[in-house]
């Protein structure tokens, strides 16, 4: 009967010694919640973000004016905020990037809205085509923040 009662405290501690490895595995693996960024205008960059990005805007706490929240699905959010100086440049290496299904319909929208684009290398109405096939445009928002968008949907 002891045999039998070291044997299961010894399962036991095992199962909880890996189940709290797993836990506090758990507590130090973040998981993204939001990116913000700050903008000049805010109805103009919530006009491009809903528009021309097509992210869907949602309810924002604060009802102060001064921010616009966009749902980034299971990611996260994405949040808008008033405040930022008017000229600002940003490098293309900092960088949001979206993934769309269709790289094709996407540029065609560009277009339409006269958004330019470029590859990597900067050339304009160009894509750059990635070793893996993906395909990447990239442009700027009102505030000069860059974009990039590839076909890596998945």
């Amino acid at each position: 009967m002891k045999v039998i009662f070291k044997i299961i405290s010894i399962f036991i501690l095992v199962l909880f010694m890996k189940n709290s490895n797993a836990i506090a595995q758990q507590k130090i693996s973040p998981v993204l919640n939001h990116i913000a960024i700050s903008v000049y205008d805010l109805n103009e960059s919530t006009k491009f973000y809903k528009e021309i990005i097509g992210l869907e805007i949602i309810p924002e706490p604060f009802k102060d004016g001064k921010h616009t929240w966009f749902s980034l699905g299971n990611l996260g959010q994405f949040h808008v905020i008033s405040g930022a100086e008017k000229e600002v440049k940003h490098l293309r290496s900092s960088h949001i990037c979206f993934s769309v299904i269709s790289m094709e319909d996407y540029i065609k929208n560009l277009e339409h809205n006269k958004i330019e684009y470029s590859n990597w290398a900067g050339e304009r109405n160009a894509v750059t085509l990635r070793p893996d096939g993906i395909k990447q445009i990239y442009f700027q928002d009102p505030d000069g923040y860059w974009i990039e968008v590839n076909n890596d949907h998945k």
